[in-house]
């Protein structure tokens, strides 16, 4: 079974993605910074991770240098999830290992373009 974290300080956005993910039954575990996901990333193993990149304590880009940094977690594919859209967000977060961008208006309208996303980063895994 896939197994995905997703990472979002807001519970509304947070929420809607879980239960998109839900739908097409792949587990689902959530944190709301990039200590927090730390911490399940340290005690649990994942396929994904989700992340928006304004949040307290640790942001997204932050969390994303950790995955891909660290031994046990470099190979897990990140996308960022975010309502940032400006070119320079999606640069940047690409130059912290990111490995998909979806500004998060553009999920609310098509949420099968994360699905596919999603899809198309775990066959490049395997």
């Amino acid at each position: 079974m896939i197994k995905i974290l997703v990472v979002d300080d807001s519970h509304a956005p947070r929420e809607m993605i879980c239960d998109t993910l839900k739908q097409f039954n792949i587990q689902v575990a959530e944190a709301i910074n990039g200590v927090e996901a730390i911490k399940v990333l340290e005690a649990e193993k994942f396929n994904l991770v989700i992340t928006d990149v304004v949040m307290p304590e640790m942001n997204g880009y932050e969390l994303c240098r950790w995955i891909k940094e660290n031994p046990g977690t470099k190979k897990v594919p990140v996308i960022f999830c975010s309502t940032k859209n400006q070119d320079f967000d999606i640069h940047w977060a690409q130059k912290q290992g990111g490995d998909a961008y979806i500004v998060k208006e553009e999920f609310m309208k098509d949420k099968m373009q994360l699905l596919k996303t999603i899809k198309y980063l775990l066959k490049q895994v395997k």
